[in-house]
């Protein structure tokens, strides 16, 4: 999850923690706070250079953060042949049409609006699970390779 928000992170890992637990336990959540970073970890740069673990199988992605933009990081992505086939779901507050185009233009699987109060959230986190960890079936992607 990229997220440089720590409310919204917080908010979203007490809810998906109150999600069943077997399909929990299936899925560790990694948060980058900046862009930079989750370049970083998904190109096994920097301190992910010599890291040996599995690429994720979803991207939950916020659009305006420190570094490198949300955007920026579909497109990248998107461009790569060993790291397009993972989904990129975004989740952010921003409702503005030029960002839901360039976003599924870039290649994002989906786009969400992150709301506001916390039951509303929970509806969204759930909804969440439910289509991606639940009813989508995703490739397992073992190990990096590049």
């Amino acid at each position: 999850m990229v997220e440089d928000n720590d409310e919204d992170f917080y908010t979203f890992i007490r809810i998906a923690q109150n999600i069943d637990q077997m399909k929990r336990s299936l899925y560790k959540f990694l948060r980058f706070e900046d862009g930079d970073e989750a370049i970083d970890y998904l190109y096994r740069r920097g301190e992910y250079q010599e890291l040996d673990a599995p690429l994720p199988v979803a991207i939950l992605l916020d659009l305006n953060l420190p570094g490198t933009d949300g955007r920026d990081i579909i497109k990248m992505v998107k461009k790569t042949p060993h790291l397009q086939i993972i989904p990129i779901v975004v989740l952010t507050t921003s409702n503005n049409q030029n960002d839901i185009k360039t976003c599924y233009e870039y290649g994002a699987n989906c786009y969400m609006l992150k709301p506001m109060g916390v039951s509303d959230m929970k509806q969204t986190v759930q909804i969440l699970f439910k289509q991606w960890f639940q009813f989508t079936i995703l490739p397992s992607y073992g190990q990096f390779t590049s």
